[in-house]
């Protein structure tokens, strides 16, 4: 994004999505998986104008609650979707009816499930991933004896159809962890299905390819990874969600104020980890670009509006010389960002939005 467009805005904090940027992101991982069938995982940001963007180009939707279902539904009528989450309420399960695919986490939540349903089991299985930068290990989904009851529970349960297997185990990992990772995966998922079966399996690997934030230009490796999955013989799908929309998102703030405080420089911005929770879940420098300032630069900590030192953009970063009405605007705030901040702590006002075309 050229960052001039930003430099303008009439209102600050603002958050700035590149949608053409983003467009071409989502065409090329299309391009890349092949046969693979990629859906978007929702969560990573549901703001409807992304969601606009990013559905010609992908084979559907993941949502993850009630809540996010009808929204989806609501922007993109007629959408392909795929509901999962750990802890799918009655009220929930009931708006699954016409949903390509219900991701089953436990035998109980399969026996709640009211409205026919092809149906995919989330598989808990022991597979270590040593560099993961997540585990989605625990809550999420079941272990082998589950698996087992379920297959023979379905059985009884006519108007659900077993499709196959979801195996999201780890986030974070590159093409090369995520391949082993998927490889291992089949090589236990494809008998057990056969053993159940199930003729025409279906593999859903989730999402988790790695992003980092060290380094805003490096991309997950896509055609490597599409090329990894091709020899895998069932019916695949990912469900990425923050390796689609990260790079394209950019929250811009201005300086409040500029101390030195112990012998540390703290520059303090509009807004906050409120707006931008991104860097205090993760517990990284958010990456950023000061527009309006040069000059030598000096050790600083940016931080936002918030009562508590963990408000926190990014820590003893270079930056030149700072002072109010600076502006800077802070990169890979397009996931996982204004969608999981704390917005009413303080009840500072809301950021605005704005949509590059």
């Amino acid at each position: 994004m050229n960052l001039d467009a930003v430099r303008g805005l009439d209102r600050l904090p603002a958050y700035v999505y590149d949608l053409p940027g983003l467009k071409g992101h989502v065409a090329t991982i299309r391009g890349a998986l092949g046969r693979t069938e990629l859906f978007y995982a929702a969560k990573a940001n549901p703001d409807a104008e992304i969601l606009r963007t990013i559905a010609p180009h992908v084979d559907g939707i993941e949502v993850s609650s009630g809540g996010e279902l009808t929204h989806v539904r609501e922007t993109l009528p007629g959408v392909r979707l795929a509901f999962g989450g750990p802890g799918k309420t009655d009220e929930e399960l009931a708006l699954a009816a016409g949903v390509d695919r219900v991701h089953v986490e436990s035998p109980r939540e399969l026996d709640r499930l009211r409205s026919p349903a092809d149906v995919l089991l989330r598989a808990n299985l022991p597979f270590h991933a040593p560099d993961a930068a997540l585990t989605m290990s625990g809550p999420f989904g079941m272990d082998e004896d589950a698996l087992d009851a379920c297959a023979a529970r379905m059985a009884d349960l006519p108007h659900l159809a077993l499709r196959g297997v979801h195996a999201h185990l780890a986030s974070g990992l590159d093409a090369s962890a995520m391949l082993d990772l998927a490889h291992r995966i089949a090589e236990w998922a494809l008998p057990w299905l056969k053993d159940h079966g199930v003729d025409d399996p279906e593999l859903n690997f989730g999402g988790g390819m790695a992003v980092d934030y060290t380094s805003p230009g490096t991309r997950f490796d896509w055609p490597a990874y599409g090329a990894g999955l091709a020899g895998i013989p069932a019916r695949l799908r990912v469900e990425p969600g923050r390796s689609m929309t990260a790079y394209h998102g950019w929250y811009v703030t201005d300086v409040l104020d500029v101390k030195t405080t112990r012998g540390e420089t703290y520059v303090i911005l509009r807004g906050g980890t409120h707006h931008l929770r991104t860097p205090v879940t993760k517990g990284h420098d958010q990456p950023f670009t000061v527009l309006t300032a040069d000059g030598p630069e000096s050790p600083a900590t940016l931080v936002g509006q918030l009562c508590t030192p963990k408000d926190v953009f990014a820590r003893d970063v270079p930056v030149p010389p700072l002072g109010p009405g600076d502006v800077i605007a802070f990169a890979m705030a397009g996931a996982y960002a204004w969608n999981i901040s704390h917005h009413d702590f303080l009840m500072h006002p809301e950021p605005a939005f704005h949509y590059l075309r």
